[in-house]
């Protein structure tokens, strides 16, 4: 069975990180979604348990994408979930440049054991990220083309 790991903090999930875990899923038989915590990233708009919970509602009809909440480094989830790869998407030249240094560490720290697939979000999703969303949200701007219309209805809820 190929297994593969999607981390991040999808906060919120977005259309471009569904379009990543939609295309992965046709390619492996297990794509495991990571919610993982960044201590590095202030506090977000929901916590690590409503990620998952909205993640799971959006996946609940699909069988091969499960949803797990971690921390600490993905490459070691990976291992202890047993994914041959880390599946990443990519947007710009940047997100390369970062990718294919953390690729390396990640092959290094995994002695070989994990590798790293890259996926291109479809032309509409290229430029949307969670802090994007969040920020054209805060203006009170229509955030339709860019989440899930229950992802939207869960922000809402959150701003009361």
């Amino acid at each position: 069975m190929s297994r593969v790991l999607y981390p991040g903090s999808f906060d919120p999930i977005t259309k471009g990180h569904m379009n990543i875990i939609e295309q992965a899923s046709d390619l492996f038989d297990e794509v495991l979604v990571a919610v993982l915590c960044n201590p590095n990233k202030m506090q977000g708009m929901f916590s690590i348990d409503e990620r998952v919970a909205i993640i799971e509602k959006l996946y609940e009809n699909i069988q091969n994408v499960r949803v797990i909440s971690a921390s600490g480094a993905a490459v070691d989830v990976a291992i202890a979930y047993e994914c041959g790869a880390i599946v990443r998407g990519l947007r710009s030249l940047s997100d390369y440049d970062y990718e294919v240094g953390m690729q390396q560490i990640n092959k290094e720290i995994s002695n070989g054991s994990v590798n790293t697939v890259c996926l291109f979000a479809d032309k509409e999703y290229q430029f949307v990220s969670s802090s994007m969303v969040k920020e054209v949200f805060s203006l009170g701007k229509d955030i339709s083309r860019y989440v899930a219309p229950d992802v939207r209805k869960q922000m809402i809820l959150k701003r009361r």
